[in-house]
């Protein structure tokens, strides 16, 4: 059996893409305005139709489809046990590499499919894969026109284009434009309050654009696990927490630690050291150490995504940044797909790690929405509609501990290794009635007693 991430595989990918490559060395290394993402996306789903489908999760504010492309063995069902990952390109538009990169990606996984690759064939079965090229198609538009006035065909400061078409079509930042959760969360840290799954502000939905609107309703109703969004300006792989703790502190970065810190430098490390040349820290005249950095770190960013994402849902995103040129010439995609392929699919693969398994209670009906706490890491998860959940976690040994309302808790140890994750289901007993004690004083009249008494409200 392959191991996720092994010598093996990437053996296995590098000889098997070869021939693919030399066919799409052609027209297919081009930039693509809408039009032509759309029919590049739709020519995949027509050769691959059976493990792939599209589906649009909303509209750009000038009415433009943000298109996802899934790839699984069964495309539009969730599997229990097979966990959700997603890739987001095109964030802000003039930042295009992303885009192009999941463009060749989709076509990459529907043509080693088709040809036997095991390495891919394994992903397919046993994920469920979302693509979403462009977050923010109506900024592409800007950014690409502005990309063919340029005189030399390249996009820069000294052309006053560095920043035309970041934004949406109403000049919005969409990576500063999410429910700002990290506020409430270092206000939790300081009170003991929740660590997860954030409540968002009321009237939220008024204060977003329509893109991003459309990301969080679709992280709502898909239980992400991991996730990437792919930028450019830089070459670098950059992990929460995006917003620093301390805002006061100006004219010097500070770290801004998640509860899972370690993990999300793994996941940044996977995608750096598969990346051709990330890992070596010089790029775009700046020095990352690995390849890696610290949102905060490098400069504070309130309102971002890979923030909202771990504060909000179950997914850990980390944002990778890829080319020094926003918009490369097309005579540059070939040796960032390259690059990029092998990185693109060992982050993927990550998704596999840690533990993951079934709540149930004792009927074995599944239980939703259990909370699952992994000892000295203070931030929880939980399981999704089918009762499944996924835990990412380095190698070593945790205590796990599973509780939903109505029910008792369920501590269990379990040491995850290396491979691929341990599965480890839980069987939750009902919690025990009130104490029948209590409602024959209250019903004699003795309120007063009964009042002092610890009422237990179960497990939260």
């Amino acid at each position: 059996m392959l191991q996720w991430g092994g010598w093996l595989g990437a053996l296995l990918l590098g000889q098997l893409a070869g021939h693919h490559l030399a066919r799409a060395s052609g027209p297919e290394f081009q930039h693509h305005r809408y039009e032509d993402m759309v029919r590049a996306l739709f020519a995949v789903q027509s050769e691959c139709p059976y493990i792939s489908r599209i589906y649009s999760i909303g509209r750009s504010v000038q009415g433009r489809h943000l298109y996802v492309l899934e790839f699984s063995d069964n495309p539009g069902i969730h599997e229990a046990l097979e966990p959700e990952f997603k890739y987001v390109g095109n964030m802000h538009g003039n930042e295009v590499l992303g885009r192009e990169l999941l463009i060749q990606f989709s076509q990459f996984l529907c043509q080693e499919y088709t040809a036997g690759n095991e390495r891919i064939t394994r992903l397919v079965h046993d994920t469920r894969i979302h693509i979403l090229p462009s977050m923010n198609p109506d900024g592409y538009e800007v950014a690409a026109n502005q990309h063919v006035l340029s005189s030399v065909g390249r996009q820069g400061p000294e052309f006053n284009g560095y920043l035309v078409g970041r934004g949406n079509s109403r000049e919005q930042d969409l990576n500063r434009n999410f429910p700002d959760l990290n506020a409430l969360m270092y206000y939790y840290e300081k009170s003991s309050g929740r660590n997860h799954h954030l409540p968002l502000p009321d009237n939220w939905e008024q204060q977003v654009e329509p893109e991003t609107l459309a990301v969080i309703k679709w992280m709502q109703n898909y239980n992400f696990i991991l996730s990437a969004n792919l930028h450019g300006g830089a070459v670098v792989a950059n992990y929460p927490f995006d917003k620093a703790r301390d805002p006061r502190i100006r004219g010097r970065t500070t770290y801004a630690a998640t509860a899972d810190d370690k993990i999300f430098k793994k996941l940044a490390r996977t995608y750096s050291y598969a990346h051709s040349w990330m890992h070596k820290g010089w790029n775009c005249g700046d020095f990352f150490e690995e390849g890696i950095t610290n949102g905060a770190s490098w400069y504070s960013l309130s309102k971002g995504m890979q923030d909202f994402n771990y504060l909000y849902t179950n997914c850990y995103e980390i944002t990778l940044e890829l080319s020094c040129d926003k918009f490369p010439p097309a005579s540059a995609l070939q040796r960032e797909w390259l690059g990029n392929r092998e990185a693109l699919v060992s982050y993927l693969e990550q998704v596999h790690h840690g533990i993951k398994g079934m709540v149930y209670d004792e009927n074995n009906n599944p239980i939703a929405n259990a909370e699952i706490s992994v000892g000295g890491v203070n931030h929880d998860v939980t399981s999704g509609v089918d009762g499944d959940y996924f835990r990412l976690l380095l190698p070593g040994t945790y205590s796990v501990t599973t509780s939903a309302p109505g029910y008792l808790p369920s501590t269990r140890s379990v040491t995850v290794g290396p491979a691929e994750a341990i599965q480890l289901h839980f069987y939750l007993k009902p919690a025990p009635k009130q104490n029948q004690n209590i409602k024959n004083q209250n019903l004699h009249g003795k309120r007063n007693h009964a009042s002092k008494l610890p009422v237990n409200l179960g497990p939260r």
